[in-house]
């Protein structure tokens, strides 16, 4: 077997020596997957496991001295391996699927539902590469540019590109503009087409959307809580629960904010 990034690496546990190594040789044939351990019982197979960390167990259900069911129950889950079990009975096939098994194959094994079964564990350890790459790149993402992990995950479920935010907001006032810090903000609300920027006492006004005030602002600091609402979360002391589902928000300022039923998922953002 050439070895690529695909290949798997599997232990055989039977108390059945012909049926272990049949299995084996079958195993042999199929250049996907290497056998690293045969054993003969529960506990072999535990320390194995623990030894070798393979990607799959091709497992008998019945042995002596500790059932297949009992063997995954000692596993700690972050060692688990990929579980295919292989038995002569049929009967335990819900409960096989029950603790998450990969697959079941019937004694005698047939070549082509082993390949299938393998072929299965190939796509499952490519979808958990894809999932562990994935959250690398995100670590990696949240490290450089100093955001937090939910809200770089927001933005890529989103589809949104990944822009850089303002420090602070240019609001025209007639002929002159006043540049707030956005740091400073306590708070945003709507009122008709125009926004009110709450910062430091002072209320500015500034025609835009709330929408395009999402976009420019850190979701890390700034989260919507009501469809007419921006708050930085910063800013935010205590959150209060009531009855009909909706939050309370008492900000650092004083003021007091509502948080609509609608939005009420954002409360994972103040913990």
């Amino acid at each position: 077997m050439t070895e690529n990034e695909t290949a798997l690496t599997a232990i055989v546990v039977d108390d059945e020596e012909l049926a272990r190594q049949g299995l084996s040789l079958r195993l042999k044939d199929i250049d996907s997957i290497s056998v690293v351990a045969e054993c003969n019982n529960g506990k072999e197979a535990i320390t194995a496991i623990l030894e070798h960390e393979p990607d799959i167990v091709f497992l008998d259900i019945q042995m002596p001295g500790m059932t297949g069911f009992e063997m995954i129950s000692e596993i700690q889950g972050d060692v688990l391996p990929m579980i295919i079990f292989v038995t002569a009975y049929d009967a335990f096939a819900v409960d096989a699927f029950n603790v998450h098994a990969v697959d079941y194959l019937l004694k005698p094994v047939e070549v082509e539902r082993l390949q299938e079964a393998v072929s299965l564990c190939l796509q499952r350890k490519a979808e958990r590469t894809a999932g562990e790459e994935k959250q690398r790149l995100l670590e990696m993402v949240v490290a450089l540019s100093g955001k937090s992990e939910t809200a770089i995950g927001e933005i890529l479920q989103s589809g949104e590109e990944l822009v850089e935010h303002v420090d602070r907001l240019a609001i025209k006032d007639g002929s002159s503009i006043t540049f707030v810090p956005v740091r400073e903000i306590d708070w945003i609300d709507a009122a008709g087409d125009y926004m009110c920027v709450h910062a430091g006492g002072e209320t500015h006004i500034m025609r835009t959307t709330m929408k395009d005030l999402e976009t420019r602002l850190d979701p890390s600091i700034f989260q919507r809580v009501h469809r007419s609402t921006i708050v930085n979360l910063e800013r935010v002391e205590k959150v209060s629960s009531h009855i009909n589902g909706e939050f309370h928000l008492t900000l650092s300022c004083g003021s007091s904010l509502k948080m609509s039923r609608s939005y009420k998922d954002k409360v994972k953002h103040f913990f």
